[in-house]
């Protein structure tokens, strides 16, 4: 029997730093001794706390559904994290609790774009973005950054991309897969821009917690009404909690964009994981502490990596404001990411991400979300593979 696939899951690529982070495991589990850079998640465990709350709950009974937006509580402790820690005041009713923060930018861009709609996007840019904006069935429009910018896109460049079409700017800050970070003068530019021309924001906040050297993440959402009247913000608990395996995320929005994505999430995937909900509760309400030691050995970590990377012939780095990559520059190496990538994987048994799964082939993405052991004996190896190329 032929089997005939629609012409939007037909246009999709499957995720390079899934498939990469699989095949890494897969030669652990041979025996080989792989040191992986390619996941994003943190290697830290989800603090006790959390857990706790999840297994009360489930002891408890709570095991059955909940309204497809999300627990009151747990929609009501997420409206107040967004007014102490960012200055905005949404209602709990602004708030849909997700399966993850990649669904709830998969959710916002379905309910908000559709055909021959445009969606601007920075890179590089987190892998899913131009795929979701496909399987709306509107049109990618990238936006191509460099390490000479820190990867962040121009005011000028962002505007020149406007049309009557766009309907979305995706932000990322801070990002993944560069670890870049905008100003809050860089963000209210963009932002401006948007509000001028009717364009939505999304802006994907996930690393918020996640900054070096005193830097300010910064909401586009909290600079004025009219931003915030422009602006979906999407979060989740992976990365702050160390929660990946939860599959909790969560978006604020403007009523009507929120009511729509309510309807969508009713249809699709009901509501999130009852236990999982009152674990997020706990998290966003429960001690922080956790994140001092987290983004102390980040930094330690993120030090290390990024001056060894440059001390390597043919390799340059700019340094990460935040979130937990490196994005560096392997283009006098003679090798293109997909290639330089399975070479080292295959010589060095070190798996890192092409940079071309983010929209930028001259680069690669490596993690730091590793043991520092990894990180020392990962990077000397890049170093014996990278000598073997600028000979």
């Amino acid at each position: 029997m032929t089997y005939k696939i629609s012409k939007r899951a037909a246009s999709l690529s499957p995720s390079l730093t899934l498939a990469i982070d699989a095949k890494a495991k897969q030669m652990k589990a041979d025996g080989l001794d792989v040191v992986g850079f390619g996941a994003g998640e943190p290697d830290f465990d989800t603090p006790q706390h959390i857990k706790d709350a999840a297994a009360a709950a489930l002891a408890a009974g709570f095991t059955k559904y909940t309204p497809s937006s999300g627990i009151p509580e747990l929609r009501q402790a997420i409206a107040d994290k967004l007014q102490r820690d960012n200055g905005l005041a949404y209602k709990p009713s602004q708030v849909i609790v997700s399966c993850g923060g990649k669904h709830s930018c998969y959710n916002t861009i379905i309910a908000t774009c559709q055909s021959r709609d445009e969606v601007i996007i920075p890179a590089p840019f987190w892998l899913s973005y131009p795929e979701m904006v496909k399987l709306a069935g509107a049109k990618p429009v990238i936006l191509p950054t460099t390490d000479r910018t820190e990867f962040k896109v121009a005011p000028a460049q962002l505007r020149a991309a406007i049309t009557p079409r766009t309907r979305l700017f995706i932000l990322n800050s801070p990002s993944n897969p560069t670890g870049s970070l905008y100003t809050r003068d860089e963000i209210k530019a963009l932002g401006d821009i948007c509000v001028e021309a009717g364009v939505l924001i999304m802006s994907d906040e996930i690393y918020e917690k996640l900054v070096y050297d005193g830097s300010e993440h910064v909401s586009v959402a909290s600079l004025s009404q009219a931003h915030s009247e422009h602006t979906i913000l999407v979060h989740g608990f992976a990365k702050a909690y160390s929660m990946t395996g939860w599959r909790l995320g969560y978006l604020a929005a403007p009523p009507p964009i929120a009511k729509a994505i309510d309807a969508i999430q009713s249809h699709s995937t009901s509501n999130p994981t009852s236990f999982a909900q009152k674990g997020a509760v706990a998290a966003l309400t429960g001690p922080q502490d956790h994140l001092h030691s987290w983004l102390a050995e980040y930094a330690r970590r993120r030090a290390y990596a990024h001056a060894k990377l440059n001390s390597i012939p043919g390799i340059s780095c700019v340094n990460a404001k935040g979130a937990f990559y490196l994005f560096p520059n392997i283009s006098k190496l003679g090798l293109k990411s997909t290639e330089f990538c399975a070479q080292l994987l295959e010589q060095e048994k070190v798996a890192a991400v092409p940079g071309i799964a983010f929209g930028a082939d001259d680069y690669l993405r490596i993690s730091y979300a590793t043991s520092m052991a990894n990180i020392e004996k990962g990077l000397d190896r890049l170093e014996r593979f990278a000598k073997t190329l600028a000979r």
